[in-house]
């Protein structure tokens, strides 16, 4: 499985674009409260993310 990488352009083009947040405001934010934040302006698209996915992500991402 080849990892990709987090769509960093978008989440930016949407905080700085859309949201209209500073900088400091972007960068603050936890992934969950971007998609808090881009599931406001969108609806929800998707099901809960579940345990497996998660753990997906944290294999892909860690920090």
């Amino acid at each position: 499985m080849s990892a990709e990488p987090f769509p960093w352009r978008e989440a930016m083009a949407i905080g700085f674009g859309v949201l209209r947040l500073s900088s400091r405001e972007f960068w603050a934010l936890t992934p969950r409260e971007l998609a808090s934040a881009i599931e406001g302006l969108t609806g929800r698209t998707s099901a809960p993310m579940d345990r497996e996915r998660l753990e997906e992500l944290a294999r892909r991402f860690p920090d």
